[in-house]
This record gives structure tokens, C-alpha cells and sequence, in this order.
């Protein structure tokens, strides 16, 4: 499908305030990035002592996962205080040195907000737990128990087990997505709404650039609690009670729209501020549609698209193009091949044996692709999904469910600096999650020494990217190529355009570059004679 997007195309005169349009985020999991002070957990401060690193790499923005005030059940997600820097990470003094610093070497800052739900030892929980006429009791979503004591509906929890805990100061169920100790908001309170834009002002206040929302489609639920309905059983193995309803009624109700036109209200009477949703779940692609629709949504959103598929192929990259068409209405897309919430990409969809070589191809691929590009640390060090014992587990998910999934936790283990060092260099004492033993001779400081590294070609990858404005915001039109595994697309329109082709399969595939066309970057190309090697990338100009 061709996106006909010439007048989006970055010109030199694009406003600073579109900074984000086309941005190279780079994000980082505060827990498992740098320990300054030898506790075996990532801080602040190692934050900061690392920023150069992060800068050259060319990246135009980091994302910091959450490091705010909490007893960490979900390691930052079940907040205790949206406006305090836990401990184990710092101090706000920390988070004020970080940004500066982050500022000086022209990086953008984003933190994480999750406002769908708190921990249960959050003040505000604490109140409206303890009756039902304090002023806060109807923060929170109650329910009564059914007649026979059950919970108040069918509705399932992410993390297992029923949606709804009892408390006996109320005698009532409270609501919870995820884990019991997240108790969930009532968004619909228009308290609440207030309370929540005041933490956004508090943070932009403070100077960051950007905030990423974490489960946006769960800020609301349907107050007459109906039963979700179950879903087909269509043989495929089902790991959680959450896998066998349609969550048409616990998540993504309808007003959840006109929150977020508030949300961006506030977030406009800052220069240069940019909201991105995480938005997941079977209708996503309908909410992130909706949640970004142009003039006055949110500015950006992304899914679980990549992040979840099993393979990658051009089938599934040309679902993406169709996804977000540049029709003045669909906002801008948003895309990452790996996170803290999924296995690493170079482990889902690749054999060990060829783990740098489809490292490599893909960070090309993801740099050259129309939207925002979240790179995961680690990522540009090609790291495979890091292999932690059942007694190491830290994950409630990956606790319940093992062995059934690979959980989160391989994907969070610490970021190895120096290969030679205890740790990899990330802390002096043993840290929260083991660091893999493939993982020292992927560390900075062995690549850095290796001018064929995949850390090197990912910086060339990322500047390439910024030296030529129709790869970040040109538009994107999908080539018919009738050779399996081999994905052709064009960036750009009129005389700017950029061909770019990839050979997403382990063997060689034929191919010969058109006629008319000049090679500016390739990756695993050399000697393809009539053919596309494995793993190969090559971007072309115009002659």
C-alpha cells in the first residue's frame, strides 16, 4: 500500500517541537542498566555516568522504565508515589542531575507512567480501602461480593487468577488487572483525572521531554461490571485464564478518548512535549487507531505487533504499512522489535548460530522503517534473550507459568559493559538477575575494540538514518518482490526515494539490484552475486 506522504517528509526547517517525528528512542531499564553504588541493582546516578554512551549512538531520546517510589512486586509498575524516586534508584536530586546531563549531550528524556493503577500501599489505596465514605473511597474500583460471596464477574487478571481481591475493611472486592498488589483506579472519577494531570504537570515542570504511558487500554473499565464473553477454543495451548475471554468489558472503554485530548491539552502548553501509548491486547490496532487520532490525541502509540510475532517476514511488515496510512487522521506510528515485556527479537526469530548476522539485517530494517524506532538496551550489542535459572526468577509471570514461558526476565538482565570484569561490569556484587555467560563477549568494551561489531554498524545505522530525512518521516510503499522471504520497500516519494531490501530468511534468495539504483548501505551483502545473501540488507538511491 502506498502512503502518499510527500508534505511529511523532515525538511531542514521542520519546527523543534517535532523533534519526536521520525526520533531514534533509545530505552533503558534503569534495574539493569548501570549500578553506582555496588547494591546489585541499576540507579540513577549509573545512568548518568553512562549517557556519553548513550549519545553516541547517535539516538535522538531515552525512555526511562519506571523509577519511582515502590515495593517493586512489579518491579516499578505497582507505584507507591508517582512524584518520588525509590530509594534503590536515588533521589529527585539524581533524576534533576540525569536530565541535565541528558540535555547537555542534546538527548530528550521520557519517563514512564502507568495510570491505569497503583500499588496497594499507595496513600491514596490506603484511604479508600479503609471505608466506603472517606474522600477518597471511590478512587479505586469496588464492587460487592454476589450473593454467594463470589467475585462480582468473570473478569480475569493478566498475571492469573480472577480480576478481583476481597478486603475486608470494606467488605468488598477491589478490582485488579494485574497482580492483587495493583489495585486498580477509577479513571471515570473525575478527581482522579485531576489528581493524574497534576503528576504529568509535575513532571513536565521538571523538565522532561516526553512521557510514555504504560497500558493505556486499562485506564478504564465498564462500570456495570458485565461478564466478558469466552472465546472460541481453537486448540492452541492457553498458559492463562486471561487467554480465554474477550476483554471487551475490563479494558478500553469509550471515554478513555476524551482523557487523553486532556492529556495532550496539557501536554501542548509545553514546547516540544511528546506522549506515547503502550497499548496491547486483541483489538489494538483499533485503540492505537483511535487513541492517536488526529488533531488532538496522543502523538504516537505502539503495540505488541513485533514484539510477540513468532517469525519475521514480509507478510507481517506489510501489515504494518497498511496499519498506520498517512490520511491527515492516523497518527504516527511507533515501532520496536524488542522490549522489557518480550524475549529479545534475535532469540524469537533467529538460530544461535545466525544471532549476529539477523542482529545486524534487522537493526538496518527497524531504522529504515516509516515511524518512531525504539531501540531496547542491549539491543545494539545484538544480545540474545539471556538464560536465568528457576531459582534466580524475579517475575511474577514468569513464576507462574514456568515452564511454559520464557517470562520477562531474560530480557532484563544487566547491560555487560566490560567483558573481562566480575559481572560484566555492571555492578561489583552479584546483581538482581544473573548476567549471561554468552553475554561478556558482547560487552561494550570487546565491541568497541572490534570495528565489525554490531554496536559500530548499529551507530552508522542510526546516523544514516538521521542524515537522510525521508527515512524518518518519508513515506513508505511496500515492493512486490514474488520471492519468499525477501522484503522490498521504497521510502519517500517523487525524487527522493531510498530502496531498501532485506532477506529475512537463513539462506541465500535471488536477487539482483535494478537498474538505475546506487547502493548507500548494506549489511551481510558482500559477495552476492544474482543473489541476496542470508540476512542481507542493502538500501539504494537513485543514480
Amino acid at each position: 500500500m502506498e502512503l502518499d506522504a510527500q508534505s511529511e517528509e523532515r525538511s531542514q526547517d521542520q519546527p523543534a517541537s517535532e523533534w519526536w517525528k521520525g526520533a531514534v528512542i533509545y530505552q533503558i531499564y534503569p534495574r539493569s542498566f548501570f549500578d553506582s553504588n555496588n547494591d546489585g541493582i541499576g540507579d540513577l546516578p549509573g545512568i548518568t555516568a553512562r549517557l556519553e554512551y548513550v549519545a553516541s549512538l547517535g539516538v535522538d531520546a531515552i525512555w526511562l522504565s519506571p523509577f519511582f517510589t515502590s515495593p517493586m512486586r512489579d518491579f516499578g509498575y505497582d507505584v507507591a508515589d508517582y512524584r518520588g524516586v525509590d530509594p534503590i534508584f536515588g533521589t529527585l536530586d539524581d533524576f534533576d542531575v540525569l536530565l541535565e546531563r541528558a540535555h547537555a549531550l542534546g538527548l530528550k528524556v521520557l519517563i514512564d507512567q502507568v495510570y491505569s493503577h497503583t500499588s496497594e500501599v499507595h496513600a491514596w489505596f490506603q484511604q479508600s480501602r479503609s471505608s466506603r465514605s472517606n474522600e477518597k473511597a471511590d478512587w479505586y474500583v469496588w464492587a460487592d461480593a454476589k450473593p454467594d460471596g463470589s467475585p462480582p464477574n468473570n473478569w480475569q487478571s493478566v498475571f492469573g487468577g480472577p480480576s478481583w481481591t476481597w478486603d475486608a475493611r470494606r467488605g468488598q472486592y477491589y478490582m485488579h488487572n494485574f497482580l492483587p498488589e495493583q489495585p486498580d483506579l477509577n479513571v471515570h472519577n473525575p478527581a482522579v483525572q485531576e489528581e493524574l494531570l497534576d503528576t504529568m504537570r509535575f513532571w513536565l515542570d521538571r523538565g522532561v521531554d516526553g512521557i510514555r504511558l504504560d497500558a493505556v487500554n486499562f485506564m478504564m473499565h465498564d462500570p456495570a461490571l458485565h461478564d466478558n464473553p469466552p472465546i472460541k477454543n481453537t486448540g492452541t495451548r492457553r498458559t492463562r485464564p486471561f487467554d480465554f475471554q474477550h476483554h471487551y468489558f475490563n479494558q478500553s472503554h469509550p471515554d478513555i478518548p476524551a482523557f487523553l485530548e486532556r492529556m495532550r491539552v496539557l501536554a501542548d502548553s509545553y514546547e516540544g512535549r511528546f506522549l506515547v501509548a503502550e497499548v496491547g491486547g486483541e483489538r489494538a490496532q483499533e485503540e492505537m487507531e483511535l487513541y492517536t487520532r488526529r488533531p488532538g490525541r496522543l502523538h504516537s502509540a505502539y503495540g505488541f505487533l513485533y514484539l510477540y510475532a513468532e517469525s519475521l517476514d514480509p507478510a507481517l511488515v506489510g501489515s504494518a504499512v497498511d496499519l498506520w496510512p498517512s490520511d491527515g487522521v492516523t497518527g504516527w506510528p511507533s515501532w520496536t522489535f524488542s522490549n522489557h515485556d518480550a524475549p529479545r527479537a534475535v532469540s524469537r526469530w533467529a538460530a544461535e548460530g545466525d544471532r549476529e548476522s539477523f542482529a545486524n539485517m534487522a537493526l538496518l530494517l527497524l531504522v529504515a522503517m516509516r515511524g518512531n524506532v525504539f531501540i531496547y538496551q542491549g539491543e545494539e550489542l545484538g544480545l540474545p534473550q539471556a538464560m536465568v535459572p528457576f531459582d534466580r526468577l524475579q517475575d511474577p509471570e514468569a513464576i507462574a507459568n514456568w515452564p511454559q514461558t520464557l517470562g520477562r526476565d531474560g530480557a532484563r538482565t544487566p547491560m555487560p559493559w566490560t567483558r573481562r570484569a566480575c559481572h560484566g561490569g555492571f555492578s561489583e556484587v552479584e546483581p538482581w538477575l544473573p548476567v549471561d555467560a554468552r553475554h561478556f563477549d558482547l560487552a561494550v568494551d570487546a565491541q568497541e575494540a572490534d570495528a565489525g561489531a554490531t554496536l559500530h554498524l548499529a551507530r552508522r545505522f542510526v546516523r544514516l538514518r538521521e542524515r537522510h530525512s525521508v527515512l524518518r518521516t518519508g513515506a513508505m510503499r511496500m515492493v512486490e518482490t514474488g520471492v519468499d522471504g525477501l522484503l522490498a520497500f521504497e521510502r519517500g516519494s517523487g525524487d527522493r526515494v531510498i530502496f531498501c531490501v532485506f532477506n529475512l530468511t537463513c539462506e541465500p534468495v535471488s536477487w539482483d539490484m535494478p537498474a538505475g539504483w546506487k547502493v548507500i548501505e548494506q549489511v551481510n551483502a558482500a559477495g552476492g552475486d544474482g543473489c541476496l545473501p542470508a540476512y542481507a540488507g542493502v538500501l539504494a538511491q537513485r543514480i
